[in-house]
Order: C-alpha cells, then structure tokens, then sequence
C-alpha cells in the first residue's frame, strides 16, 4: 500500500521527507475498486462511480499515533457517491496488537453489517526504517497477528482482513496456515494474475494486481461479482 506515512515523515526530517466463494486462480466476477490514503488528497469519487468503480479501501490510522489527516473527507464522499467503503490499518508489529486495533476501531476502523461497510483491512508489509519483520520471529509474528484479528472480531463481530504479499507472509510468517480459514485475504501481487494464495488460503478475497489507478492509488479486484460483494460487506 505504498510506504508508511510514518517513515516518510522520518525521511522528510532528514530529507525530503468469511470469504466469498471463488476459484482460487480465476475470477468469477471482476469487480472493480481501489485503495487511497493521505498521498491522494482529492479523489474525484464521483467521476470514479461513474467510471465503474465500486469499492474503495482508505487509509484510516497507523501505528497507535498517526490518523490520515484525509480519511474522514474520503471516507464521507465515498460513502456519498454510493461506495462500498472500509479502512485500513497500516501495522507496525513491533508494539501492540491490542493497542493498535483499539486505535484502528476508534478512528475509522469498525464495521458495521449495514451491506456497505467493508470489515477492517491489516495492512502487513515491510517498511523502510525498521528491520526485516520488525525484528519479530515467524512464532511472534503470528502471535501479533492473532491478537489484532481476535481484538477485533471481539470488538465487531468479524475478523478484519489481512493484506499481505507472498513473499512478505513467506519470509514474516513462515507462510503460516494459521489465518486461511477465518481472515479474508487482500493479496498484493502486481502481476497479470493473481497466482496462487500463500498460506492457508484457497484464494484470495480482493486482489491488488497494481500499484496506480487511474483514478489515484492502488488498483484492487474483487474476486466475485458485485451480489457477492454486496453479501461480503454485511457478513454473508
């Protein structure tokens, strides 16, 4: 989902600053969508609508300290122009899971069984700044991971989904199993399939197949149609 925001305002301190049925490499429908944060500032999501796109997934909080300055607005005009719409929560497992789901729930993060409110997303990746996983083992970071999901489904009613690349989850995780039957998968692999799921998974729930969208931020695919999509969002 591009870099921390965190890290990026280090650097420019110093510088410049349950899943929907579907076969697990093809889609059954291609419905389209997107992910945005603070780095695309004014999206047109009326023109987007307009465009064919139907979901979006908007950066909500980082760590336990840093809320994007832009979700609310996004979120607002999504919800506006007839969006499904959820956020996400850029992880840094190296402090608390709980600490940060909370943090997540109170700025952005809930969900709600209402056919429009996508479940919470945990952005896992790398990031510039910290060390490889965090400096955490497979074990522990599987442990952080539970954590944050059981959190949060206590607090919702449904696991967040987790949104992770291949090589990332094999290299943090050890490709663990653990999460492949309760937390749906938002793959991230810029390719011209999606491939085969990590993990646990049988397929991926959402599939981010590009780093631009013309419409700003990260292309994203769901793998179903817009009925399935629909039953997604409330819990179906």
């Amino acid at each position: 989902m591009k870099l921390s925001l965190l890290t990026v305002a280090t650097v420019a301190g110093a510088a410049v600053a349950a899943p929907a049925p579907a076969e697990a490499d093809a889609l059954v429908g291609k419905v389209q969508g997107f992910d945005v944060s603070s780095y695309q500032p004014n999206v047109d999501f009326r023109a987007a609508y307009a465009g064919g796109t139907r979901f979006v997934m908007i950066k909500a909080t980082e760590g336990t300290t840093y809320k994007s300055a832009t979700f609310n607005t996004q979120y607002t005009s999504a919800t506006s122009n007839n969006f499904i719409r959820g956020g996400y929560h850029f992880a840094h497992p190296d402090t608390s899971a709980t600490a940060q789901c909370d943090y997540f729930l109170a700025n952005g993060g809930g969900w709600t069984s209402d056919g429009i409110t996508l479940p919470g997303m945990i952005d896992l990746e790398g990031t510039s700044g910290k060390p490889k996983c965090y400096g955490l083992s497979a074990s522990a970071m599987i442990a952080w991971i539970k954590a944050f999901s059981d959190r949060y489904n206590a607090r919702t009613g449904r696991y967040p989904m987790i949104y992770t690349s291949p090589d990332w989850w094999q290299s943090c995780t050890g490709n663990t199993k653990t999460f492949g039957t309760t937390i749906p998968l938002v793959l991230a692999r810029w390719a011209s399939s999606p491939g085969t799921a990590p993990g646990g998974w049988p397929y991926q729930t959402f599939w981010q197949n590009a780093d631009t969208y013309k419409y700003g931020g990260d292309s994203e695919i769901f793998n179903g149609d817009m009925d399935q999509l629909k039953r997604f969002a409330k819990g179906g």
